[in-house]
Order: structure tokens, then sequence, then C-alpha cells
């Protein structure tokens, strides 16, 4: 079928508007008319490729939409249900098997191969002289940055018709990470400290989580006052502008036995040593931001004495199917306002789309691609 898609055919080009071929899906697929889909950091990341993907390239993973067609072998997902795209996985290998999804063996292939793991690809475009062209597909197993995307049965989630499906994309990536690293990953309890290290869309989600879990002390720290303001009116009780207070000594002025728990989401070295520093015995740090391949920091090595712990956390070590719906609850009862963080564009707006984040005028575009 034909679809129109945003292509990225080089490194820290423009994405470009193309008509392409998408193939009718495999038995374990679903086909699914896109409504809307979220920006994510990490499409932006790939499209400057500080993670090597394979290009020309259609990117895309916080798709929203309504299923048009599945494979023969797809179960419980019919036309015409409502779905959130997420993370895909294998659903066989260790990982999967004990419900860390997150961490599917298969994960980094499914995600930035650009292909399926069998090798083939459903997109295809032809040449002025007709010629059958390569354009990659298959990002998370979506590529939503597309009128339809073909998903893995793995990555649909069915959502109630009574939420507005334009809100709902990002909750398969960014914030299902920020609210998934604080319920499912750290389990923040009843008057413990957390501080977030970021106030983006994944730290502002943290943020609300946070306060659903009834932390008494949810500390923002980012370099933005308007985005530090926003942390405020979502539940922050302190916030700190690094870019002016010596953070260090103010957290511990604050807490001065220390944070049970800090969320590192700018992916830069001297933040991640800051999240170790400012622990209390027994506190975790958690590492969520993607920093470029080869990114080092330097950690005292003492200061995990005492029983502090650093871990990463992929994607709030969410059960998609499980958690998405969670989420949607919270919000419905006015406890998870994503909306508050949320700007809407025009799919052809795409690139503008892009530089409104780049520069912080937008905290999460979601880009309008079909009426719902």
């Amino acid at each position: 079928m034909r679809i129109r898609a945003a292509v990225v055919e080089q490194k820290g080009a423009a994405f470009t508007f193309e008509d392409l071929e998408l193939d009718a899906p495999n038995a374990n697929e679903v086909l699914v008319r896109n409504v809307a889909v979220g920006i994510c950091q990490t499409d932006i990341h790939m499209q400057h490729q500080e993670y090597p993907v394979p290009m020309p390239i259609v990117l895309g993973h916080e798709g929203a939409g309504i299923v048009e067609r599945t494979g023969s072998a797809v179960r419980g997902i019919v036309p015409g249900d409502k779905v959130v795209l997420s993370f895909p996985s294998c659903g066989h290998c260790n990982s999967c098997l004990a419900g860390s999804e997150a961490y599917c063996v298969h994960s980094f292939a499914l995600c930035f191969g650009g292909q399926r793991l069998d090798g083939s690809n459903a997109l295809h475009r032809h040449s002025v002289v007709g010629e059958e062209q390569t354009v990659h597909g298959h990002f998370f197993a979506q590529s939503s940055f597309a009128t339809y995307s073909l998903a893995l049965e793995s990555n649909v989630v069915k959502v109630s018709d009574d939420v507005p499906l334009q809100l709902l994309g990002p909750l398969g990536c960014g914030f299902q990470t920020g609210a998934g690293a604080v319920f499912n990953s750290l389990r923040v309890d009843v008057s413990s400290s957390i501080a977030v290290f970021g106030a983006g869309a994944v730290g502002l989600a943290a943020v609300m989580a946070a306060r659903v879990a009834g932390a008494s002390r949810i500390i923002a720290v980012d370099i933005s006052d308007e985005r530090l303001q926003l942390a405020k009116e979502l539940g922050a009780t302190t916030t700190l502008n690094s870019k002016r207070e010596p953070s260090a000594e103010t957290i511990r002025s604050i807490a001065p036995l220390g944070l049970d728990y800090v969320l590192e989401l700018t992916a830069r070295p001297e933040m991640l040593k800051l999240a170790v520093d400012v622990l209390a015995p027994r506190g975790t740090a958690a590492l969520v931001g993607g920093a470029p391949a080869g990114t080092e920091a330097s950690i005292d090595m003492n200061q995990l004495l005492n029983g502090r712990t650093l871990r990463g956390i992929i994607q709030g070590d969410s059960v998609p199917r499980l958690f998405i719906p969670k989420l949607i609850d919270l919000y419905r009862s006015g406890r998870f306002p994503i909306d508050k963080l949320i700007r809407f564009y025009d799919f052809a707006q795409i690139n503008e789309a892009i530089e409104d984040m780049r520069k912080g005028r937008t905290i999460k575009a979601v880009l309008k691609v079909s009426k719902p």
C-alpha cells in the first residue's frame, strides 16, 4: 500500500516527505493507521547519528493510532482497536520470559536495525527510472513518522476509547520511561526523597510519578527556570537551577543525610557523579538518559560503599500492556496530567517541532498525522 512518510536521508539532514510502498503485515504484525506520534529525543539522536542507524530511514517510535489489519497469528488485537505503539521484544529470550521485556536480548536489533530480525524490510521506494531502492523501516518495530505503520503484536497496546488518542503516543516511550523508573525500577515509596536531574518530558513524568508515589521530598534540577516552574506545579517540592546554584552543596543542605533516590536524565558525566555523591547510605542512583556512544564518567568508588547502588534503566522496566493502561488511569484521575507537557504540530511541521524541542521551546512535541 502507498503511505506518506518523513524520511531522513543522511546524517543531520532534515526530514523530507515521500510516498513509499508498505508491504502487507506478516503473520505476527499489525497494520496501524497513525493518528498522532510523539517526537522523542532518541529520534533526534538517530537523525544526527549519535547512535548509528542505517539510512535512509523512517524514524518515529511513539505512535498512536487505529488498527487497520492484523496478521494471521495475531490474537487479542482486531481492526478498529485504538492502540499505542511501544517498544518491541522477542517474547522468547530469558529477559522476556522473566518479565523484563525492556532488556530483551534482541532489543537493539529490533529497535535500531532498520529491518526485521530476519533481515527483510517492508518499506520500498522507486527511483525515477523505476528501480527499487531501500528505505529502512521497522524503527522500534513501528517507524511511526508515517501515515501507516507495521508493528509487532508485542509492541501494540490496546487502549480505551474515553481518552483522546492524540495524547497517548508518548506513553509508549518517554512518559512510560520516566514514570516507570519511579514506580517499577526504583519503587519509590511514601516519605522517601528523590532528585530528578533534567526536567524534560521524561524527567517531568518522573516528578509526577514521585508525587503519586508519596515521596515527601522531590527535587527537580534543570537549567531552565520555566521548566522548573512547571516541575513545581507538577509536584516538585524544591527546584534548583544548576547554572546558578552549587548543586551538591545545596542538595546536601536540603537533605543532610543524602537522598534515597536520584534519577539522572541529562547524560552528562558530571551529573552522574553528582547523583552518586548526594546519595544516602543504601540509596540508589539510576541513569536513564542516553549519552553518545563511548561517553565515560568518573565515580568515586568509595561512594558505592555503605550500600549505595548505581544502575541503568531502560523504558522504566515496564511491561507496556500492563503499565500503559495504569498511566492512562492516572491521567483520567487527574494525577498524571501529561497534557501539560504536550504541544501539537501538524505532521508537515516535523522539522519545526524538532527545532523547537532542541531549543527548549517545547517539552514534548506530538505530530497530528490523521484524524482520530
